[in-house]
């Protein structure tokens, strides 16, 4: 169920064949203003090839038409943003940042060296008093696509725009340790959030009128009340909560600790209090209703209306400007996510602020304090410097001219038509001609199809598409939880983690069995618990890369290079027995016997396989639990219906072992996950020298240095025995053979570098 969402928005999707998470939203409207480009658009690739034309023709899922490099949310308004804008700076094919953007960075991707440019550099100091410089210098000859020159003044706005106290879009600048910042926020706060805590009953109404108060409780008493009740309402016709049993329902939501006699209303409190009364990002929340609609617009733009509480601080003393060109960012303290929040799209100081309220040396930044009015007004229709220019949406399709002045060198294609595309339809719509690049879901199944359309061979590279594979930005795995399996009553001996090591060792012996069965080709398997396409992942070449679970309680390698699978699979239970037998239990005749006090001869992994099986770890474990009983040891599979009972499970403790998957960012942080402090520790593993390097990887901007920690942090995981990584699936892009020149098409495209990377140099034939 939804607490899913709530509990791990950056990571969770328990099964990776299944796709979880679907925006939702309003059209834009189809009559948006046209940015001038000196090009006419076609509009007849709609629907038809535009290769004719000079029009390139991309498949993307629903726009939501929030085309603005501020407040675009969904996956495809975001690729809208992309296409339009260029990013202050960028990241190379393993999501690793690039400083040296004027002069460009040379970085070797699988065996290819490959340089990347930008529009800035920036040099990244870390300062005796624990305090980080960023200096940012950018090119002075860059343009947005309406001749305008880029200037630092431009990116000086962008920054106040995200860090502005009424900003609700998803970028998170404002959470960064930026000397300043939380004394300019904290001045000054929302309308809705001023008379949420000031009470349904306030009497003081020095900083908002009565009106304002009663419309807003109000709209809380009825909307409000409304939005909540239908959630409740959907857990109760799901099965998850008792008629009337508001609580219940809230916390299969994912909101525990409402009162057991708690009403609608207090569980829209409690949304409201996560969301710091910001309606747009309650609406998140949603069961069917947008609370938009619930609520009076003059009250729902409470949450964007800024209202000084104290005495103004009116600019925040971090951001400094050094040049036309030139500036500096500087941090309280080290925060290894601050680089990555330099990614943002440099957003045009005239066209989303105001000229006139810009005055750096009067701390005037574009707009008004707490005002993001005009930067709203113009959310509809981007302007930028990017590879294209936004001409206008119409009837699901984007309509995009290419950028002369773009530079990175003006595109190869006239014209860029981005539409809107069923799943079902990405791939028969590059074989009827009516689509140019998409990407579906990749399977086996759709594998297959590719092949067929192009001749039934089982290269996907045909005379009709051509496909690009990369791996996805996450991967499935197996845990078990420290506390519950363990020897005794310490989940850290020696004896515990032989114990976990010991069915981690069978389990991971059918890890390639499994995964090529559900898979195929589609999906690797993968021995560190990190995605392939990190930066910090281990290469197969690199010094010490081993097998996850390959080696018995001596220390030996387990398999050789010869074995066949029936002998791998004995090497594995032999393995097995000598951890269990260092555990404490006692073996006899090559059959587990008994436990020792405090362990048990049956654990059980709980699974989201939808109650039949399907899920691609499902035939692992099976397999593993059938080698299992072979020497008198039980692993109990337990294929879970419904996912908010494994999600459950596993987050209150109470689960052995499950199975889910992690989806990675850029920063591969490992605090959240592995640190005995982390959030979302649900392992369990509580080591002090893991917690070390974790910690100390958090206080460099050494990006070698902490992959090298990353490296050890994950060996003592694989260590404590509770997790195993077990594959990680592909991701596609598919291209018309008969359209696009496929000598143009980007190589080794990965989750950070696409084919919209380089969509200047796709050329149609």
């Amino acid at each position: 169920m939804k607490n899913t969402k709530q509990v791990l928005a950056l990571a969770m999707a328990v099964a990776m064949a299944a796709g979880l998470l679907a925006g939702c939203g309003s059209s834009a409207s189809s009559s948006a203003e046209s940015v001038a480009s000196g090009e006419a658009t076609s509009e007849t690739a709609a629907t038809d090839t535009g290769s004719s034309d000079g029009t390139l023709v991309l498949a993307d899922t629903g726009f939501e038409g929030k085309f603005s490099p501020f407040f675009a949310a969904s996956s495809a308004d975001q690729h809208v943003i992309d296409l339009t804008n260029i990013a202050l700076l960028g990241a190379d094919r393993k999501g690793e940042m690039i400083l040296k953007g004027i002069e460009g960075e040379t970085r070797e991707y699988n065996g290819t060296d490959y340089t990347y440019y930008g529009p800035a550099d920036c040099e990244v100091t870390e300062n005796a008093d624990g305090t980080v410089t960023y200096a940012i210098n950018m090119r002075d000859d860059l343009v947005f696509a309406d001749g305008t020159p880029i200037t630092i003044d431009d990116v000086i706005f962008n920054l106040y725009v995200y860090m502005d106290p009424t900003y609700d879009g998803s970028a998170t600048l404002y959470s960064m340790p930026i000397a300043g910042l939380d004394d300019y926020r904290s001045s000054m706060t929302t309308l809705s959030k001023l008379i949420a805590e000031a009470g349904e009953d306030n009497t003081d109404n020095s900083l908002f009128t009565a009106e304002q108060q009663k419309a807003f409780w109000d709209a809380v008493n009825e909307g409000g009340t409304a939005f909540a009740q239908e959630i409740v309402d959907s857990c109760v016709a799901a099965g998850y909560a008792d008629e009337g049993d508001v609580a219940a329902a809230a916390s299969a939501w994912g909101f525990d600790g409402l009162a057991a006699d708690a009403t609608a209303k207090d569980f829209f409190l409690a949304i409201a209090e996560k969301y710091d009364w910001n309606f747009a990002s309650m609406e998140a929340e949603t069961a069917g209703s947008a609370l938009s609609d619930l609520i009076p617009a003059d009250v729902y733009a409470y949450s964007t209306t800024g209202v000084a509480t104290g005495a103004d601080v009116d600019t925040v003393s971090g951001i400094v400007k050094t040049g036309d060109y030139s500036m500096t960012i500087t941090t309280t303290e080290l925060s290894n996510s601050m680089i990555y929040q330099l990614q943002l799209p440099i957003a045009s100081l005239d066209y989303y602020g105001d000229r006139s309220l810009y005055d750096y040396d009067n701390h005037s930044y574009g707009f008004k304090k707490g005002d993001l009015s005009k930067v709203r007004s113009v959310t509809g229709t981007p302007l930028g410097a990017g590879a294209y220019t936004f001409n206008k949406y119409s009837d699901g399709v984007i309509y995009l001219d290419a950028n002369p002045s773009y530079y990175q060198g003006e595109p190869a294609a006239k014209h860029v038509n981005m539409k809107e595309t069923q799943e079902a339809d990405k791939i028969t719509g590059v074989q009827a001609g009516t689509i140019d690049i998409s990407d579906p879901s990749y399977s086996l199944e759709a594998a297959n199809q590719i092949a067929t359309i192009n001749g039934g061979n089982s290269d996907l590279d045909g005379s009709v598409i051509t496909t690009r594979l990369m791996d996805f930005r996450g991967y499935g795995y197996i845990a078990l939880s420290a506390n519950n399996v363990k020897v005794g009553n310490d989940p850290a001996s020696e004896e515990s983690k032989n114990l976990r090591k010991a069915i981690m060792t069978v389990i991971a012996a059918y890890r390639d069995e499994g995964i090529n069965s559900y898979y195929g080709d589609t999906a690797s398997v993968i021995n560190y618990p990190i995605s392939n396409t990190s930066w910090a992942a281990p290469s197969v070449t690199d010094d010490g890369y081993k097998i996850a679970y390959s080696t018995d309680v001596d220390g030996n390698e387990i398999y050789t290079s010869d074995m066949s699978g029936d002998t791998k699979y004995a090497a594995a239970l032999q393995a097995a027995l000598g951890y269990f037998e260092a555990a404490g239990y006692t073996v006899e005749n090559g059959q587990v016997t008994a436990a020792p006090a405090g362990a048990k001869m049956e654990y059980t992994v709980n699974i989201g396989a939808s109650g039949n099986g399907d899920h691609p770890s499902f035939q692992v474990l099976t397999n593993a639990a059938a080698a299992l009983k072979t020497i008198g040891f039980t692993l109990t599979v337990n294929d879970l219906a419904n996912a908010s009972d494994l999600y459950s499970s596993y987050q209150s403790g109470v689960a052995e072992g499950w199975v889910a998957a992690w989806q990675s960012t850029n920063d591969p942080d490992m605090y959240q996950l592995y640190d005995s402090k982390g959030s979302t520790n649900y392992y369990q593993i509580n080591d002090a020298d893991l917690d070390e390097l974790i910690e100390t990887a958090r206080q460099t901007t050494d990006q070698d240095a902490r992959k090298a920690m990353y490296k050890e942090a994950m060996e003592i995981i694989l260590d404590w025995g509770v997790e195993l990584p077990v594959y990680q699936r592909s991701e596609s892009a598919i291209f018309s053979s008969e359209r696009i020149d496929t000598a143009t098409i980007p190589n080794d495209l990965t989750p950070y570098w696409t084919y919209q990377s380089e969509i200047n140099t796709i050329a149609l034939k």
